[in-house]
């Protein structure tokens, strides 16, 4: 039975993230708010949630997880980041974007991509899920909360619970989010001298970029 979390979005309760945060060291999936779209979220290195997070989404292995990350300094440790990509990070972060980039040893190897060792990496500007980072004091291992068999995300708390109320440990409302995923930026053609490739339009601005 998924705990559920009534927050206030611009000041939420310390006492009631504090709980959510201990659900995901126990190795529990939570549905979080993103200045996106909702999205489930686990420990980086259960191995167990990750999995069930995959049967969650409905995708298998290939498809890119992302790494939500506090702050550029924390992203930079899962990571390989150059000049260039971090002038360009710079300009999109916090903000509704996901960046694909060359894995670092910390990443465990079970969640980057098996053929590219690339990770989706991103830091997000949601005040409550920043406060539930901070708490947690590493990156949650995260995808978009998109049902299987189905193309739009959802951003409704209400509506999370009551499909997914036995297979998550929690839910945390913090009102409506936007309902429209990231934008995805692959950065790792920079890596070789070329250029950062959008390969998913989405609420980001790619114009921000220069892209």
């Amino acid at each position: 039975m998924a705990q559920y979390f009534e927050l206030h979005p611009d000041n939420p309760q310390v006492r009631l993230l504090k709980q959510a945060a201990a659900l995901l060291d126990q190795g529990g999936v939570l549905a979080v708010p993103t200045d996106s779209s909702y999205a489930f979220a686990c420990h980086l290195d259960d191995k167990a949630a990750a999995d069930r997070l995959r049967q969650l989404r409905g995708v298998d292995e290939r498809h890119h997880l992302t790494l939500l990350c506090r702050d550029l300094s924390e992203l930079s440790n899962y990571a390989r980041v150059d000049n260039r990509q971090y002038r360009l990070l710079k300009l999109a972060t916090p903000g509704p974007y996901t960046f694909i980039l060359e894995a670092t040893r910390e990443v465990p190897r079970r969640v980057s991509h098996p053929q590219r060792k690339t990770i989706g990496l991103r830091v997000p500007e949601h005040t409550v899920l920043r406060q539930l980072l901070e708490l947690h004091e590493e990156p949650l291992l995260a995808t978009t909360l998109i049902p299987p068999n189905e193309t739009e995300p959802l951003n409704d708390a209400q509506e999370i619970r009551r499909r997914w109320q036995s297979q998550l440990a929690g839910v945390i409302d913090a009102g409506a989010c936007p309902q429209e995923p990231t934008t995805v930026v692959d950065l790792t053609p920079m890596g070789n001298g070329g250029n950062a490739e959008v390969t998913r339009v989405g609420r980001g601005d790619a114009a921000r970029l220069g892209l």
